[in-house]
């Protein structure tokens, strides 16, 4: 199967599911799993129209294939992978892309509080004002 290398690897389940489709499709030139009703390749638009309508069927119309996407990533960042292999499952060229996108802005200790503690000077006050 194309695109299962380990750049874009599919979790085990996926690839079970996917090599047992194989196994009961259609043989076709192009070596895919899924192929359009006349036994040619899917046009991509078709496929995502196809997608919206089993959605809203199971009361998901607001699923996308971003979604998928997206939740990849969220997982990823939870996970503690870092943001240039998100960028890299997901085919971004810049991991930027994938850090202002994808990936939540985490709430953590930024460090301020022990370098600002550092600086204070702790003089007596001389009551002249100031502050």
């Amino acid at each position: 199967m194309r695109g299962s290398g380990e750049l874009h690897r599919l979790p085990s389940w996926a690839m079970d599911m996917l090599k047992r489709r194989k196994l009961a499709a259609v043989p076709n030139e192009w070596d895919v799993v899924f192929t359009a009703p006349l036994g040619g390749l899917r046009d991509p638009s078709n496929t995502q129209s196809d997608l919206r309508v089993v959605f809203t069927a199971a009361g998901f119309d607001w699923v996308t294939s971003h979604v998928y996407r997206k939740t990849v990533a969220t997982l990823m960042d939870q996970g503690g992978l870092s943001a240039r292999a998100a960028a890299d499952q997901l085919g971004h060229a810049k991991v930027s892309m994938t850090q202002d996108r994808y990936f939540g802005r985490k709430v953590t200790k930024t460090g301020a509080a022990p370098l600002l503690e550092s600086i204070a000077v702790s003089k007596p006050s001389s009551g002249k004002g100031g502050g």
